[in-house]
């Protein structure tokens, strides 16, 4: 089964851009959260749920499996990714 990928991302980042070119290259499905792009309500509950997961609210954070990962970290990506 293919695992389970969320972005939450920030579109002026470097590293989020660098983790949604690693995640193109690694091939896997993921779903991508431009948090900066997205306004009002919808804003603040995305926001709310990556508090949730890192309460730094930093970027770029993505979940994988449930695994939580925060940061442009190959090694981590690939563990969570089953490689």
């Amino acid at each position: 089964m293919a695992p389970q990928v969320k972005l939450y991302a920030l579109s002026t980042c470097i590293h989020c851009k660098n983790t949604k070119a690693y995640l193109d290259q690694c091939g896997n499905a993921y779903e991508c959260v431009f948090v900066d792009q997205l306004e009002g309500e919808e804003r603040k509950k995305i926001i709310e749920e990556v508090k949730k997961l890192n309460p730094a609210v930093s970027f770029p954070t993505m979940v994988i499996n449930g695994e939580v990962i925060v940061g442009f970290n190959k090694d981590k990506i690939d563990k969570a990714l089953g490689k």
